[in-house]
């Protein structure tokens, strides 16, 4: 391999999101201004990570330790959707109507 197609394959590994992709979402689902720790907006970040990761493991099926931190992302998300709910049901119905979360 040579040096471009390393550091390409390397791209592709680091499913992280970018400080463009998470300011648009956090600017998406705030609150208010200078909102980053809302359970909307964390939960917000989550999903965007897990549809990053979800693609991953099209192309990566034996990949297992990503898909440990997956699931716990999911189970973390389904904790906060629990708050959420019990604290503000019409916030969580929003939210989950905005993600499309449960069809």
């Amino acid at each position: 391999m040579t040096s471009a197609q390393v550091i390409t394959f390397l791209q592709g590994i680091i499913m992280a999101l970018t400080a463009e992709d998470k300011a648009a979402v956090v600017k998406q689902h705030q609150r208010g201004e200078g909102d980053t720790g809302s359970p909307e907006v964390q939960i917000a970040l989550m999903t965007a990570r897990i549809q990053d990761l979800s693609d991953h493991f099209k192309t990566h099926i034996h990949d297992h330790h990503s898909r440990q931190g997956l699931l716990r992302l999911v189970n973390h998300r389904r904790k906060l959707l629990s708050y959420l709910r019990k604290t503000d049901i019409e916030r969580y119905r929003a939210l989950i109507a905005k993600l499309g979360l449960r069809k």
